[in-house]
C-alpha cells in the first residue's frame, strides 16, 4: 500500500532516477558500438554484416534519443510522461535488436528484462507490468511472424519452420513471457520495499536529529517550569481568598477574574513544558488504533468550529492495535486533527490512513488541504515555543513528538506551501513477532 506522500518528493526522486537511466542509457549504446566494431567484418557486404550495420544504426538512434530525453529532463516537466515514454521506446529498440540479431535465437533476449527492472525503479509495479506486457506482445508477434516467414531476419539463419515446431516456439514464447511477468513481479516488489525503506530512513534521521536538539534543553526546562507552577499555586490561591474576602464588584472584580484565567494558563504551560520532558508511560495499555480515531473523529465531528467546513476521510486498516496510555494518544490524534484544520481557509479535506504494510511497524498519516508550512519555518516547528499562531504557545508538536519518542514511535512531516501537509507518525507494532 502506497503511503500518501506528497508529489514533490516522489518527482524530486523520479528526476533523479531519470538522470542516472538517461546515462546508462547512452553508456550501453557506446558499449554497443564498440563491441560492435570489434565483433564485426571490415567488409560489410555479407548477409550477417548487414546486421552489424543495423546495430550501429540502432546504437546512434539511442544515444540520439538520449540526447532528446535529457533535454526533456532539463525542463523538469512531465516527468512520468517521459519516464513512460522512454521506457516504452526502449522495449522497441530491444525488439529491434532481437530482429537484427537472429530474433529466435538471438542472445539478446535477456535485454527485456533489464528494462522491466528499471521501469519498476522509476514507476514501481504497475509500470514494471505494462512494461512487461508491451514486451511479451511484442517478443511473441516478432517470433509468430518470423516462424510465418513474413519476416526474415538479418543473419542467415535456416528457415525456423524447418528447425522447430510450433509446438517449440509456442514454449520459448511462454518462458519468455513468464519470465518477464515474474521479472515485474519480484522487481515491483523490491521496488516499494526501497521506497518505503527509504522513508523509514528519512524520518529516523530526522526524528533523531529532533530528539538530539531537545535532549539539551528537557532538564532546565523541566526544572524551571517546576520552579515556576510553585508559586503560580500561591498567586492563584491567594487572589481566591482575596476574591471571597472582599466580594470585589465591577473592574475590580474582572480584573481578578484575568489574573485567575491567566494563572491557570500559566500553570497549564507549566505542566505541558514538564510533559515534554517526562511524558510517563505508567499507563500504557493496548489500544486499538482504529477505534481510537473512529472516537477523535466522531468528536471532531460534533465540533461546531469544524464540522461544517472539514471533511474528514479516512481509511483505516483494522486490528492494529499500540501500547499506549490513551491520554496521549487522544492528545496527539486530537492536536493533529486540530493543527491540520486550523491549516485550513474555509472547505477542506482531512485523509486520515492508518496501515501495516509489513506488519513489523504501524504507519498513520494525517493530510489535510491547508496552507502548508513555509520553508523557512519547517525545520523548527518541533520547537518548544516556536509558533506561528497569534494565541498559540509552541508546545503542541513539541509535546506530541516528545509522547512519540517516549513510546519508542518516530514522526515527520512533509509540507507543499499553499497546497496542505501531511504528517507521518511510525509505531512499533506489539503484536509482531520476528
Amino acid at each position: 500500500m502506497d503511503s500518501p506522500d506528497f508529489l514533490f518528493r516522489r518527482i524530486r526522486e523520479l528526476y533523479r532516477q531519470i538522470k542516472w537511466v538517461v546515462l546508462a542509457r547512452a553508456v550501453f549504446a557506446l558499449i554497443l558500438i564498440f563491441s560492435t566494431l570489434f565483433f564485426s567484418d571490415t567488409d560489410l557486404t555479407g548477409q550477417r554484416d548487414q546486421s552489424f550495420l543495423s546495430l550501429y544504426k540502432i546504437s546512434g538512434t539511442i544515444l540520439g534519443l538520449s540526447l532528446v530525453y535529457f533535454a526533456w529532463l532539463c525542463k523538469k516537466k512531465y516527468l512520468y510522461a517521459l519516464a513512460y515514454t522512454q521506457i516504452l521506446i526502449d522495449t522497441v529498440i530491444v525488439t529491434a535488436i532481437v530482429f537484427v540479431t537472429g530474433c529466435f535465437h538471438s542472445i539478446f533476449t535477456f535485454l527485456y528484462l533489464l528494462v522491466i527492472i528499471y521501469a519498476a525503479m522509476l514507476l514501481l509495479v504497475q509500470g514494471s507490468f505494462a512494461v512487461a506486457l508491451a514486451s511479451s506482445i511484442q517478443y511473441g508477434f516478432l517470433i509468430e511472424l518470423e516462424y510465418l516467414k513474413i519476416i526474415i531476419p538479418l543473419p542467415e539463419n535456416p528457415d525456423l519452420a524447418l528447425v522447430v515446431d510450433q509446438h517449440h516456439i509456442l514454449y520459448r514464447i511462454v518462458i519468455t513471457v513468464s519470465a518477464c511477468f515474474a521479472t515485474a513481479a519480484l522487481s515491483g516488489i523490491l521496488s516499494l520495499q526501497l521506497k518505503t525503506a527509504r522513508k523509514d530512513l528519512k524520518i529516523a534521521q530526522e526524528h533523531l536529529k529532533r530528539v538530539e536538539k531537545m535532549a539539551a534543553v528537557d532538564e532546565i526546562v523541566s526544572g524551571i517550569a517546576h520552579e515556576i507552577k510553585n508559586p503560580l499555586a500561591s498567586l492563584s490561591g491567594s487572589i481566591q481568598m482575596l476574591r471571597e474576602e472582599m466580594a470585589p464588584t465591577g473592574e475590580s472584580d474582572k480584573l481578578m477574574q484575568i489574573i485567575l484565567r491567566e494563572t491557570e494558563r500559566l500553570k497549564q504551560i507549566a505542566t505541558d513544558i514538564r510533559l515534554i520532558s517526562k511524558p510517563g508511560r505508567t499507563n500504557a495499555e493496548l489500544i486499538d488504533l482504529a477505534k481510537a480515531i473512529d472516537d477523535v473523529k466522531t468528536l471532531f465531528d460534533n465540533t461546531p468550529d469544524w464540522y461544517a467546513r472539514i471533511n474528514i476521510v479516512t481509511r483505516l486498516e483494522r486490528d492494529l492495535y499500540i501500547n499506549m496510555d490513551a491520554v496521549h494518544l487522544q492528545q496527539i490524534l486530537w492536536n493533529l486533527i486540530k493543527n491540520a484544520a486550523e491549516s485550513i481557509e474555509g472547505k477542506g479535506k482531512i485523509k486520515i490512513s492508518l496501515y501495516s504494510p509489513r506488519h513489523k511497524r504501524i504507519y498513520l498519516t494525517i493530510q489535510d488541504t491547508g496552507l502548508g508550512i513555509d520553508k523557512k519555518n519547517a525545520p523548527h516547528i518541533f520547537d518548544p515555543f516556536f509558533t506561528t499562531k497569534g494565541d498559540g504557545t509552541g508546545l503542541g508538536l513539541s509535546i506530541i513528538h516528545r509522547i512519540v519518542d517516549a513510546y519508542e514511535g518516530m514522526i515527520d512531516f512533509e509540507s507543499i506551501p499553499g497546497k496542505g501537509t501531511v504528517f507521518t507518525l511510525i509505531f512499533q507494532n506489539p503484536n509482531f513477532k520476528e
